[in-house]
């Protein structure tokens, strides 16, 4: 074996194993187009409840008709749009099927040797990706005001390989300042990779990291259109940074080709100047509404500004969460970090009413909301 396939052979063994487990549908075949149950009201994996715009839907289906060809000109047409409306170099965005795949890519290239530090609880794909290299993982408890530590993740280990941080976090949606962010990629070990997840930034007001990405060299910025653009089931993501950076992460994804209705479904996207306005403005008072009445019934929530929050039951939530599911209503996994809080995602106003309902009448804490 050359060195050169040797070296293939690593590569797609170390991203395999980072690659989330198929569902049993799907190593069957074909799985449903649609829920079989579709009273179900599915509040638990952050996925948007109003699909791809009208805007976006029109420019997949097109796609899907020129799908015949690779058309290889609209993804570098998507990355020049996004490059010019975020007002970077467009040597600085890379384009990948969901930025998970950017973020594997990562893990595969700075991990391993070298430990890799998260928040607890965070997205823990990071943590898994990680272990999953054989690399030492350090999960710092978020603060008081539940943001990343930053302090504790600096003091968690000099020779770290990546540090990850989620803002706004999931599960939590809570926000990490500003100056803490820039803290940390100042301060973090030479050669340590900074991974910022920006999932979520499209529903709050924090100001974004993209301009490090491009006066940092390790400084990695990834952006999705799973979220506030409703193209989760599409898989789109984007990994912003310096050209070396990117390049270090293309040896472990070879040529990137992200499916053309996606491509021209993002474009239009982009190109609604009013979408993003419209869902953050939605979102946030469903957001504000159900978490209102949580709190009026007693209850505590993260200081959320994203499109998911968490509840604190004050006891384990896995029973709550199977009565939940009894009565057609799923909401996000136990954080073991958390067990004692329950991740809800931010649906649309008649889902959160049912959540609302079922959720308080099954709590013994319910209050004359019931």
């Amino acid at each position: 074996m050359t060195a050169l396939s040797r070296r293939r052979f690593v590569t797609t063994a170390a991203l395999a194993a980072l690659a989330p487990a198929v569902p049993a549908w799907g190593a069957q075949g074909a799985g449903p187009v649609h829920s079989p149950r579709d009273d179900l009201v599915r509040l638990d994996y952050n996925e948007s409840p109003y699909g791809p715009d009208a805007s976006a839907i029109q420019a997949m289906a097109a796609g899907a008709r020129q799908s015949g060809r690779y058309e290889y000109e609209q993804q570098i047409r998507l990355g020049r749009l996004f490059a010019s409306q975020h007002q970077l170099p467009v040597d600085h965005v890379a384009l990948y099927c969901g930025s998970r795949s950017a973020l594997q890519c990562a893990l595969a290239s700075y991990a391993g040797a070298r430990s890799v530090v998260t928040a607890s609880p965070t997205y823990d794909s990071v943590a898994s990706g990680a272990q999953a290299l054989r690399a030492t993982v350090h999960e710092v408890p978020l603060t008081a005001n539940h943001a990343h530590d930053v302090g504790a993740m600096l003091a968690a280990d000099d020779q770290a390989g990546v540090m990850y941080v989620c803002n706004p976090n999931n599960p939590t949606g809570t926000l990490t300042p500003d100056a803490d962010i820039r803290r940390l990629v100042a301060e973090k070990p030479a050669g340590c990779l900074a991974i910022i997840d920006e999932a979520y930034i499209h529903f709050s007001d924090a100001p974004t990291c993209l301009p490090l990405a491009v006066e940092q060299q390790d400084v990695l910025v990834l952006r999705t259109f799973s979220k506030i653009y409703g193209m989760a089931g599409a898989r789109l993501g984007v990994a912003i940074g310096s050209p070396a950076l990117l390049a270090r992460l293309e040896a472990f994804n070879g040529h990137n080709f992200v499916p053309l209705p996606t491509v021209l479904g993002a474009i239009a996207s982009l190109e609604n100047p009013r979408l993003i306005a419209q869902r953050k403005a939605t979102n946030r008072q469903v957001l504000a509404n159900t978490m209102g009445a949580l709190r009026k019934a007693g209850f505590t929530c993260t200081d959320a500004q994203a499109n998911c929050f968490m509840v604190n039951l004050g006891h384990p939530v896995e029973p709550m969460r199977r009565a939940l599911a009894q009565r057609g209503v799923l909401v996000g996994r136990v954080f073991d970090a958390w067990p004692n809080w329950l991740r809800v995602t931010v649906g649309n106003a008649d889902q959160m009413q049912r959540f609302l309902s079922d959720f308080l009448a099954l709590s013994p804490h319910a209050s004359s909301l019931v």
